[in-house]
């Protein structure tokens, strides 16, 4: 039966929660991650972070609304727009982060890594050794290993 340990990234991109979320966000694209596990100084976990995150902090802020007139664009209240998009990137990891961590072990089913992503609507689970992070599994692990269960 497959485990966490046989579908799991080990290389895993870790974030320290003093990070700004400008940085966490080149991070994401960068290296074309959906989020990333939060430590401390000793790398032990703290917290964990995803673009869903991102996105309900941005929701906060007024979005610039934008209007059509004979051809030209106004943008409205830029002062508003411009000072919110300091505050948006101006925030820490620490503060938008999650702390309350579901993770897994390594060897966590496979069964039972879809039943918790299912259950709990999580996408991204930290694979644990103790407070380490060992690993990480996506949606798109779990799905992958389906997928080679499928055509062996």
């Amino acid at each position: 039966m497959l485990t966490a340990k046989d579908i799991m990234t080990e290389e895993v991109i870790t974030v320290k929660s003093e990070a700004s979320v400008e940085e966490l966000a080149r991070l994401l694209i960068e290296h074309k991650i959906s989020g990333v596990p939060v430590v401390n100084e000793s790398n032990h976990i703290v917290g964990i972070v995803t673009e869903n995150d991102l996105i309900k902090k941005n929701k906060r802020f007024h979005i610039p609304t934008i209007i059509r007139l004979f051809d030209a664009y106004f943008l409205l209240d830029s002062d508003k727009v411009e000072d919110d998009i300091k505050k948006m990137v101006a925030g820490t990891v620490g503060e938008i982060c999650t702390n309350d961590v579901v993770s897994i072990t390594a060897d966590t089913t496979i069964e039972d890594i879809a039943t918790i992503m299912a259950e709990q609507h999580i996408h991204l689970l930290p694979v644990l050794n103790g407070l380490n992070v060992v690993g990480i599994v996506g949606k798109a692990d779990v799905v992958k290993s389906m997928t080679d269960g499928f055509s062996k």
